[in-house]
């Protein structure tokens, strides 16, 4: 996850790597130059000096390289926007500045997706893959995740922010996934109401309000419209949750990353539109998701 730099990064701009040594001066160790990076980001203010520290040096190919990126970190940009990649359920995916950055509590979205996805009887009979829907999906973490996951999928994105969509189409090709650029539902083709088995959507959450309250890496460096919620929250997830039963297939569900206090109000909105709701909390990932199905009886989908 990103941390948390220094409100004044400027005043460590003493630090150099080996590429400034004088002609002809014995360069420094791997464990000397290590030392030299974790003392920067420490002083930055970074919390996992030592783990970033790894990480940059084993991306950098050249000394003038490795400066650069310490520069940016000690600068205030997100770990993940430095390095051009996040891990994710064991994945490596590419997140390019600017991009929401994929949080690892957002792994317990995906794994309640994939525990309450088709069986695996269907899956392992040769029978249709199912039909995977990421909304808001930023770089498309949850959707690659899922799929690895899953095993197979027929898997779609959205998102509304063309940065994302072109970060998301990288990380999705090879899943075979397909990227929409629009407001929630409004770019998926039309063939796919009724048909969803999986509609995860880690929407924006937080309240207009709290956005102020982030971590400087988020609330500068990633885009708003990842991050704001509305007045409570949860003004997309309601826009979600409404539309939600006219995709779903009989059966199928919908998984909402919320926050563990706006959980019951979630779970109410889902219970709204006709879904049957529930509520799952993990203490290790301090992530709540709500999980709303359509019952597999009765009416078919609107249209």
């Amino acid at each position: 996850m990103p941390l948390f730099p220094s409100s004044s990064p400027s005043s460590f701009s003493s630090f150099s790597c080996p590429s400034s040594l004088p002609a002809g001066a014995p360069r420094p160790s791997a464990a000397a130059t290590a030392a030299v990076v974790v003392a920067r980001l420490r002083a930055a203010g970074c919390v996992f000096a030592e783990d970033e520290a790894r990480l940059l040096i084993s991306e950098a190919s050249t000394p003038e390289r490795l400066t650069a990126l310490v520069e940016q970190r000690v600068g205030g940009l997100p770990l993940e926007h430095v390095l051009g990649w996040a891990e994710f359920c064991g994945l490596r995916v590419a997140v390019d500045p600017g991009v929401f950055v994929p949080r690892r509590r957002t792994e317990f979205l995906v794994h309640r997706a994939a525990a309450r996805g088709p069986s695996e009887g269907r899956i392992a009979s040769g029978g249709p893959a199912p039909v995977v829907v990421d909304l808001c999906c930023g770089s498309g973490a949850v959707g690659a995740a899922l799929a690895e996951a899953l095993g197979r999928a027929e898997l779609y994105a959205v998102d509304i922010d063309p940065a994302a969509v072109r970060c998301a189409r990288r990380n999705l090709a090879p899943a075979g996934g397909r990227v929409h650029e629009g407001d929630l539902y409004e770019p998926l083709p039309a063939r796919l109401r009724g048909r969803i088995d999986i509609l995860v959507a880690n929407a924006p959450y937080v309240p207009t309000g709290a956005i102020g309250l982030l971590p400087p890496e988020a609330r500068d460096h990633e885009p708003r419209v990842a991050l704001d919620g509305g007045a409570d929250g949860l003004e997309i997830q309601r826009r979600v949750t409404a539309g939600a039963a006219r995709w779903l297939a009989p059966g199928g569900r919908l998984l909402i990353e919320t926050g563990e206090h706006q959980a019951p109000d979630t779970a109410a909105a889902l219970a709204g539109a006709g879904l049957i709701p529930r509520v799952d909390h993990s203490e290790e990932l301090d992530a709540t998701v709500v999980t709303g199905t359509r019952p597999p009886l009765g009416p078919g989908p609107g249209r």
